[in-house]
């Protein structure tokens, strides 16, 4: 039976799948960034991680100082949840700014708990809206991304301080620590990344290759975790800039036990230090389990290393040039230990 071609010679099905790939893989989650917070999907995740909403809600509520009588500003306010927060504990005004369509659902959430004539639903680009006043005296945003710094809202926060905040003015959060710490884990590699080595007798390196520069997220177990913490960066959001979003840091991780370290996983901790309660909360993998998981580094090769020994080395990340909601980071590292010398530079990407 002879074939049918429905799509054309060879040459043009070739040319066709040359362009296909060109388009996957110029695309940045700016091309759909804001499309996916439209869905109520993504919402319900986030309202449903207890530790997030219920550590803002205790931000909010055991410091209601902060918050009565006052203008509030929230940075993209999804649902509204954070507003609604704000309003219950006497703030004068709050404006909920939202560039996705879950802000005519969030208008609809407003009224339906009679909270209209306190919060102003606006939807729109931070960059791009007016407020209908001058200055606000807090600004709430939950901007957080993977690794910290990924698809997250950090940029607008920091135009929205600069432009509307009072001097003086409150910021919740306030202060973030991106952390690593170095892992075992031998199975997952194998099931993830030495897989292409051999895959029913063929091999396929050369999408181990390029899985190995896209770091996972995924949720680790405190077991793993071999090393102890080395606090990667601190973000104080009030003076924080957007310079700071690049940045290089070192790290020297001790080794706990004798083990092998496969990965380095970062986390990050959120704090509300502004107020009589200070709280936080925490995406370690010895915390309770976040939306946010942790975010797992696979390096070319495993580490043996001895408690007490040391692997030190450098992170630096860069926001991508097409995309600053996108990730470009470098991992160096050293290891000079009994049983094994290794050193290594791995490029990854966070798209």
């Amino acid at each position: 039976m002879a074939s049918m071609d429905v799509g054309g010679s060879n040459a043009e099905a070739a040319t066709r799948m040359d362009e296909g790939e060109a388009k996957a893989e110029s695309m940045t989650s700016k091309d759909y960034y804001f499309d996916s917070y439209s869905h109520f999907g993504i919402h319900e995740e986030m309202l449903k991680d207890e530790v997030r909403t219920s550590e803002y809600k205790r931000a909010i509520e055991h410091n209601k100082q902060n918050i009565e009588g006052k203008v509030v500003l929230d940075i993209g306010c999804g649902t509204g949840i954070l507003s609604m927060f704000c309003a219950k504990v006497g703030a004068k005004a709050v404006y909920a700014i939202d560039c996705s369509e879950i802000a005519t659902y969030a208008t609809k959430i407003v009224k339906e708990n009679g909270m209209e004539d306190v919060i102003t639903v606006i939807k729109g680009k931070v960059e791009e809206i007016e407020l209908p006043v001058d200055k606000v005296d807090v600004i709430v945003s939950e901007w957080m991304g993977y690794f910290l710094f990924y698809e997250s809202m950090l940029d607008t926060v920091i135009h929205a301080r600069d432009k509307w905040l009072k001097p003086g003015g409150v910021m919740l959060p306030d202060f973030l620590t991106l952390n690593v710490v170095g892992i075992e884990d031998a199975e997952y590699k194998k099931e993830k990344l030495d897989f292409w080595d051999n895959v029913y007798g063929y091999s396929m390196k050369c999408i181990k290759e390029v899985a190995i520069t896209e770091p996972l997220v995924d949720v680790v177990e405190n077991n793993q975790v071999c090393t102890g913490v080395q606090v990667l960066r601190e973000v104080r959001v009030p003076d924080y800039s957007v310079e700071d979003c690049t940045f290089t840091s070192t790290f020297e991780l001790v080794a706990k036990r004798n083990d092998y370290i496969h990965a380095l996983v970062a986390y990050f901790d959120t704090h509300f230090s502004t107020g009589h309660k200070p709280n936080m909360f925490s995406t370690s993998p010895a915390a309770q389990q976040t939306h946010w998981k942790q975010t797992v580094f696979y390096l070319p090769e495993e580490i043996t290393i001895c408690e007490g020994e040391r692997l030190k080395g450098t992170l630096s990340c860069r926001p991508n040039k097409g995309n600053r909601r996108d990730l470009d980071i470098t991992i160096s590292y050293e290891h000079n230990g009994k049983w094994q010398q290794a050193k290594g530079q791995m490029e990854y990407k966070m798209r």
